[in-house]
């Protein structure tokens, strides 16, 4: 095991970092601005971008810093999951950063999904187009009259009239809906509820615009709206789409979900760890410079020690990443479930806690917009819930243990 990043590794993340300091973190504060100025309504039809997000986009695309997830010299940089790991990472220290280089969830996932297993027809049409920036994508997979951490549970349906496939059923916290230039979804239901549990389920592609999908809301999430992207609620209501739009083949839904959350977790586990790094770098800094009762306030009520936990947990969590992204290079997904449920528990929770240390030492001013704690810290919450809650993954952890002793 040796996750020592690669030369073609680092050369990218100096690259990402110095055009992050450059680029980004500057207007950060402007962005956050904007979109609670222009965008505190929940009628996401409103929402707009900052004015900033393109023209970033468009210098890093030049800069050859798009597209960096996917390993495949021709379409991207080639980095394997391990080499992307570290610049997800460095992404992860601002909350838009990943969509400036064309690295956001749930695009990742989805651009994962059509590289792997859609035919060349619905590559051309949807691929192509999110792999240049130019629509964005979301996933409809979430149910909310169902325990959807039980995704055979799901109740939306997937039926085959002709050469048509008609979808109904409802959908929520289905991230990226507000966004302006989302355009197309890819919908999970059920297809053939007499296989196996695992095999009852397809994938579809659903333009936005198809007659019968409803938008209903945006959801808020730790009070926020999350604007301009959005965690929507929607109803396919006998939405006929052709049944070229179909995905892999009917009954496929769960394994080529495999494929997609496995690599999906690790860039969401880099960018949280990228997240907690700078929760504890502006807790160092904010805790050096003010004082109180005669201390600087790092030297006050424990605080050094909280240091010291944050420095170990962060770290911690950091290699066990690492070896989850060497094992999906090395061995596949399908052998590296252990290590991949391991870090969507470990990771959220090591955010959590890192950030919430950040919080209590910054005061009134951790829980403000003035600074990206606040939302670092919903970020780890709402992670122990996204892609699967804590419990499911443990469940994964102890059942592939105990496999060891049968």
């Amino acid at each position: 095991m040796n996750f020592e990043p690669s030369q073609k590794s680092q050369d990218y993340l100096k690259r990402v970092t110095a055009f992050m300091d450059e680029h980004v973190l500057p207007i950060e504060q402007a962005v956050v601005a904007h979109n609670h100025a222009k965008n505190n309504s929940n009628d996401w039809t409103t929402w707009q971008l900052s004015e900033h997000i393109e023209p970033l986009k468009t210098k890093a695309k030049a800069a050859g810093l798009w597209n960096l997830f996917l390993p495949d010299a021709e379409l991207a940089q080639g980095l394997t999951c391990l080499e992307y790991a570290p610049i997800a990472e460095q992404m992860g220290k601002c909350l838009f950063a990943s969509e400036i280089f064309n690295c956001n969830a749930p695009d990742t996932g989805n651009m994962e999904v059509l590289y792997h297993f859609a035919n060349d027809e619905q590559k051309q049409q949807w691929l192509t187009p999110l792999l240049n920036g130019d629509i964005r994508s979301v996933f409809a997979m979430t149910e909310p009259d169902v325990a959807s951490s039980d995704a055979t549970n799901m109740q939306a349906t997937i039926d085959v009239d002709g050469d048509d496939l008609i979808l109904n059923g409802k959908k929520w916290w289905t991230t990226g809906l507000g966004h302006p230039n989302a355009q197309v979804a890819i919908f999970m239901g059920l297809s053939n509820p007499e296989n196996d549990k695992h095999s009852q389920h397809s994938m579809v592609l659903v333009p936005l615009n198809t007659p019968g999908v409803n938008i209903k809301r945006m959801l808020s999430a730790c009070g926020d709206f999350d604007a301009p992207y959005g965690h929507g609620e929607m109803e396919f209501n006998n939405v006929r789409v052709p049944k070229q739009n179909l995905i892999l083949g009917l009954g496929k839904g769960f394994a080529i979900a495999q494929g997609r959350l496995g690599p999906g977790r690790i860039h969401h586990c880099m960018r949280a760890i990228g997240a907690a790094e700078r929760c504890l770098e502006l807790m160092i800094k904010r805790g050096l410079s003010r004082s109180a009762f005669g201390k600087p306030l790092l030297k006050l009520g424990g605080n050094l020690e909280r240091v010291a936990q944050a420095r170990m947990a962060i770290d911690q969590a950091r290699l066990l990443t690492l070896h989850a992204a060497w094992k999906i290079d090395t061995q596949g997904v399908k052998h590296a479930m252990t290590e991949i449920s391991s870090i969507k528990v470990v990771v959220p929770n090591m955010l959590q806690m890192v950030s919430d240390m950040a919080i209590q030492v910054f005061g009134g001013a951790g829980v403000s917009s003035d600074f990206p704690i606040a939302s670092f810290n919903a970020m780890g919450r709402i992670l122990r819930l996204a892609d699967g809650p804590d419990e499911v993954h443990m469940g994964m952890v102890s059942r592939l243990e105990l496999n060891k002793y049968r």
